[in-house]
């Protein structure tokens, strides 16, 4: 199992922090680093960034929201990126959710998520190729676009530039099991959220037969700390914000997962929670239990003895979400 930085998206402003803590995860052999956006900064140019500072590890995008990009900008970035930086980018794409979708892209959220993300990939994978124009007639990303208002003068094109990579690798991030069937069917891995060891049957039973190669990249927050409850705090607090507040209360993926592993009267408690306002209850609301089973927390000899059970499954790529040096430090020495 390979370990990899998460940096997450920026806040109110860029971290001074995250440049060096990506080149002290190279330096501790980390395999990865990766970047994220929801409604502020963009996954791609941090990367850039980090790119230029670092030699070998990897620089993965956790994930990049389709809606933001069609697919052939998409396309454009990546292949833009992975001429920089030498061949080291990991394409991590997600759906989101009508709340963000609609509310800050300005765009209709699909009515058919699993046919938009897969001609979304599609046309990335005839993109990234350049084997021929970009062709696809599709639903949602019909390749030339061909709806009521169209001129009727575009025609089919491909990418100037020619990738570095025609096999660049893309990962998605799902959550329903139609979803994660889907994508170990269209997509080279897979970024789940929320990944308990433990019970990998809620994401439905293609988990049980993955094809070779296939990557499960799941992030997990970790602390090295004496008092579990206490590390645990920064976990809830994650939970809080995404199963309350990312996402409406009639659909809310995060939510509808955490009641798929057996929380449901809790994840509907801390959306109600959120909803009305009450968002330190909502966090407090969040069970220790699950914030604890996604995450690794505490003293390094619980660290080391929940990590085997990381390693017994399909997981190929843990994504450390940590801005601590020491504990990346000993996560690097425990996965050795």
């Amino acid at each position: 199992m390979r370990l990899g930085l998460a940096l997450g998206y920026w806040g109110r402003g860029p971290s001074p922090g995250h440049v060096p803590l990506a080149r002290e995860a190279e330096r501790l052999g980390y395999d990865s680093v990766w970047t994220a956006e929801s409604w502020g900064s963009d996954a791609f140019t941090p990367l850039a960034w980090i790119a230029a500072h670092t030699s070998r590890i990897r620089l993965g995008t956790a994930v990049a929201q389709m809606a933001a990009r069609p697919p052939t900008t998409t396309a454009m970035h990546a292949l833009t990126l992975d001429h920089l930086c030498g061949g080291r980018l990991l394409l991590g794409l997600g759906l989101s959710g009508p709340q963000v979708v609609e509310g800050w892209y300005g765009r209709p959220f699909p009515a058919s998520p699993l046919t938009a993300t897969r001609e979304y990939v599609a046309v990335l994978r005839q993109a990234l190729r350049r084997e021929a124009p970009v062709e696809l007639p599709g639903r949602f990303h019909a390749h030339p676009y061909r709806g009521p208002d169209a001129t009727g003068l575009g025609r089919p094109l491909k990418p100037i530039t020619h990738p570095l990579r025609a096999d660049l690798p893309i990962l998605l991030g799902a959550e329903g099991p139609k979803n994660v069937a889907q994508t170990v069917r269209i997509a080279d891995g897979w970024l789940p959220l929320y990944w308990a060891p433990t019970r990998p049957e809620v994401y439905g039973p293609a988990v049980a037969a993955l094809p070779e190669g296939f990557l499960v990249a799941p992030m997990a927050q970790a602390r090295v700390c004496s008092d579990v409850a206490e590390g645990l705090l920064p976990v809830k607090a994650m939970l809080g914000f995404y199963i309350g507040g990312m996402g409406h209360a009639s659909r809310n993926f995060h939510a509808d997962l955490m009641a798929r592993m057996g929380y449901e009267e809790e994840a509907r408690r801390i959306q109600r929670l959120f909803a009305e306002g009450r968002r330190e209850e909502a966090v407090r609301a969040v069970p220790d239990a699950f914030a604890d089973e996604i995450s690794l927390v505490g003293p390094r000899e619980r660290i080391a003895e929940r990590l085997e059970s990381w390693r017994k499954g399909p997981v190929t790529d843990l994504l450390v979400l940590s801005p601590d040096r020491e504990t990346l430090r000993v996560l690097a020495e425990l996965n050795s």
